[in-house]
């Protein structure tokens, strides 16, 4: 098999426990990674740890709220690796996921690969062994959880989906020149939902395929979730009209039928037109607790 240069790219905004524990993992990868470029949204850059078997490159990208998709563009227009590989920065990646990208690439040039992600529950004293640089495996194989509407790749290799709308930012893989044919991700798309959907029309329109990758988990680290994200009502909204008006139907549709049960939103004859924001009060109710690994 020839040699494949990886870039994994994560973004940052705030987290930096997460960050230092991806990181952990990547300098834990059975094949390194030629580099980690970090697209950060906030003022100042993440702290990185000296000393890294790899290169780690930081990118600032500003907007508010949240430019994903920007900072998607840019950290693929940076990296330097053939094969992209997308990391949540609340994600740690156990020992085989650059092996495992590199040789799915190889198998399927044009594919894109989403690898089996296991939910975290929070852990104060974190996922490292005690030299506080090493990933503590055994931890994780022990405490992660699949979420129950995703795939088991247990038994799986390389397996194909038909359906684009699987696409997951989480964790993704593809080769640099797949991304390019594609165009990217679309920048119109601000603050939280939908790019990564419509990014999966745009590989499926360039001729790209969809598989679950087995072989290695993402761990993704806990974190306090919203059921469902009032928190992202403003920005959910607007991408939501933004796809429909792009491919003509609607999407997050299980986001969007909560609000109009709590008579936030109407989707009546195919326009999303908003009833009232929702309150404060209604917000903070649907943040879950410690124990709610997903929404």
């Amino acid at each position: 098999m020839d040699y494949r240069p990886v870039s994994v790219l994560t973004l940052v905004r705030g987290r930096q426990e997460h960050l230092t524990h991806l990181i952990a993992g990547l300098r834990s990868q059975s094949r390194r990674p030629d580099e980690l470029v970090i697209a950060y949204m906030q003022d100042d850059p993440p702290q990185v740890p000296d000393g890294c078997p790899f290169i780690i490159r930081c990118i600032h990208v500003e907007g508010e709220p949240m430019p994903l998709a920007a900072a998607r563009n840019r950290a693929a227009t940076a990296a330097h690796g053939d094969l992209l590989a997308f990391l949540d920065v609340d994600c740690i990646p156990d020992e085989h996921f650059v092996k495992r990208a590199i040789e799915a690439i190889h198998e399927v040039p044009h594919g894109v690969f989403l690898p089996e992600v296991r939910y975290l529950p929070g852990a104060r004293r974190g996922w490292l062994e005690s030299d506080g640089r090493t990933t503590d495996y055994a931890s994780l194989q022990w405490a992660g959880r699949r979420h129950p509407a995703k795939r088991d790749l247990t038994n799986v290799s390389i397996e194909p989906i038909g359906d684009f709308g699987e696409l997951w930012g989480l964790a993704f893989i593809l080769a640099k020149s797949t991304w390019t044919a594609a165009g990217g991700m679309d920048e119109e798309y601000v603050g939280y939902g939908a790019e990564e959907t419509d990014f999966g029309r745009r590989l499926e329109g360039c001729g790209a395929e969809l598989f679950w990758l087995g072989g290695t988990i993402c761990y993704h680290q806990h974190h306090v979730v919203h059921k469902p994200p009032l928190q992202h009502f403003e920005s959910i909204v607007r991408n939501a009209r933004l796809f429909r008006r792009r491919w003509g139907e609607w999407c997050m549709d299980y986001w969007l039928d909560d609000f109009e049960r709590r008579g936030l939103v109407d989707r009546s004859g195919g326009e999303l037109r908003v009833l009232r924001p929702p309150t404060p009060a209604e917000i903070n109710a649907t943040e879950q607790g410690p124990h709610v690994r997903f929404s």
